[in-house]
């Protein structure tokens, strides 16, 4: 089969477009014929070898996908050959077959269009920001940063569809920031162009739920916009810069900093997610929540796509084509 590996880590340029031997299921696991998968930021930043996505080389990217089972690992009885799947493969999804174990590979409904299937990194992440780590309630106002991007886009749909009240939403560009209104967001700031923090004590006066995959400067700016009793949800590092947190902001208004990582549950507690998966693509399959696609390439030029993703440029998610 051919996969794209990563021997140096770099840019985009040492995606390398390869023949590999066929990956084989061990036990609990099943092999996957893989028909779309979703570039994610996290891919990125593993090729680069920054923070916690540091891998060992060489190592095919990937994080999710959809497909259909080819093989199945002595154990396995509950998946059959032939049968339609979103998975997280172990073994990366930039490939034509990847192993992925069964705690981690999901039979999809007919109703689940393949883009949906492919980006369950997105759909759980959103729904367990909001639900598991920011506990939304309904009526709550809701700050999504990012939210033309993968996570984001769908986490605005999601905030509407859970009951929350006013969704502030903040996107680069004028475009962006339409497509933010137009997908549920209340307010939708142009933070190259306004001052964010600034227009969200205006609309708010306090927000009880702000969801960053920013960090950095962002969180410093973005903390003292939360509302007595809110959470504040970390769940990425894309500045490549750590936030930091003055302790005393939290005690003193009853605010909670909650970190959240689909990849960590992925490796220490999978079985977790599974409730999870079922109700993000629930909402999938009765049409409440879409997958915007920002642009789509064959799995041999995923170079490009990673230049587009790190342009910054795109909305939605990006997808490879095996």
């Amino acid at each position: 089969m051919h996969a794209i590996v990563v021997d140096v880590l770099g840019g985009p340029e040492q995606l390398q477009w390869r023949e590999v031997p066929d990956p084989v299921p061990g036990p609990g696991e099943v092999a996957i014929r893989i028909g779309l998968t979703s570039v994610n930021f996290a891919d990125t930043q593993a090729r680069r070898g920054v923070g916690a996505a540091l891998a060992k080389i060489p190592f095919t990217p990937g994080i999710d996908a959809m497909g259909t089972i080819a093989a199945l690992g002595p154990g396995v009885t509950d998946r059959y050959v032939g049968q339609r799947v979103a998975c997280n493969p172990q073994s990366g999804s930039y490939a034509e077959i990847a192993v992925a174990p069964v705690a981690l590979t999901y039979p999809m409904d007919p109703a689940i269009p393949d883009e949906a299937a492919a980006s369950g990194t997105v759909l759980v992440t959103a729904y367990n920001i909001l639900t598991l780590a920011g506990r939304l309630q309904p009526g709550e106002s809701v700050l999504v940063h990012t939210a033309a991007g993968g996570v984001g886009s769908v986490a605005v749909q999601m905030a509407k569809q859970l009951g929350a009240g006013r969704i502030v939403a903040t996107a680069g560009g004028p475009e962006k920031v339409a497509l933010c209104r137009e997908l549920g967001a209340d307010v939708a700031i142009d933070y190259r162009n306004e001052d964010f923090a600034a227009a969200v004590k205006r609309e708010t006066g306090g927000v009880d739920v702000i969801l960053d995959a920013i960090g950095g400067g962002i969180f410093e700016v973005g903390f003292p916009l939360l509302a007595p009793f809110g959470r504040y949800v970390i769940y990425g590092q894309a500045s490549d810069a750590p936030a930091n947190a003055r302790v005393d902001g939290l005690h003193r208004g009853n605010r909670t900093i909650v970190g959240y990582s689909s990849g960590h549950y992925r490796r220490t507690r999978p079985a977790v997610l599974a409730p999870s998966v079922a109700a993000a693509y629930d909402l999938v399959a009765k049409r409440a929540i879409r997958i915007l696609e920002g642009g789509r390439f064959p799995l041999r030029d995923a170079a490009a796509a990673h230049r587009l993703v790190e342009s910054r440029a795109t909305t939605g998610r990006v997808f490879l084509t095996v």
